[in-house]
């Protein structure tokens, strides 16, 4: 867990900023070996950069990086989890470079993105798939107000330990 001084300190150097056409290469570098690992994202591990990069800033998908003095060391997107009448309900997904994890980085960018959804005008936001193998995510997302709503038994084919099950997870806002 990290203290409450040292993410005051990770947060006084971290801007949390809209991602500009420039940050693709950077966003790319901590997105592939995420994908490659296909450890805790639902996603195709043999993505290349322009379908990764596609998803990630698909269509409704508002995305932010966590920049560190010029170098980009998160991203996130921002979207509407459904569309008509759950379009209420935000969804996110974050990634955070392997360098930088451990630093608060997820965390910080978690509450930018319950505040820029509040501010979005949604009452909640809920992650539809997060791996109970992912033990770092689960514990941050519970400590930031999520609860587990749900879980989908062996939803998720790890490569290391076959298949685990997924959580659901919700707050309002």
């Amino acid at each position: 867990m990290i203290g409450a001084h040292l993410l005051q300190d990770i947060l006084t150097v971290l801007t949390i900023r809209p991602a500009a056409p420039a940050d693709t290469d950077a966003i790319w570098s901590i997105l592939e070996p995420v994908l490659r690992a296909g450890e805790t994202y639902a996603l195709p591990r043999e993505w290349n950069r322009r379908q990764a990069l596609e998803y990630w800033f698909s269509d409704g998908h508002e995305v932010f990086v966590a920049d560190d003095g010029g170098d980009v060391i998160g991203c996130y997107y921002l979207h509407a989890n459904q569309r008509g009448g759950g379009a209420h309900v935000a969804n996110c997904g974050y990634i955070t470079s392997a360098a930088s994890s451990g630093r608060g980085v997820a965390t910080a960018m978690c509450e930018h993105s319950l505040q820029r959804a509040a501010e979005q005008g949604y009452r909640a936001m809920q992650f539809n798939l997060v791996i109970s193998t992912n033990e770092r995510a689960v514990n941050l997302w519970r400590r930031l107000g999520f609860d587990i709503v749900g879980t989908i038994p062996k939803a998720f084919e790890h490569p290391r330990l076959g298949f685990v099950d997924a959580l659901v997870m919700h707050r309002m806002l």
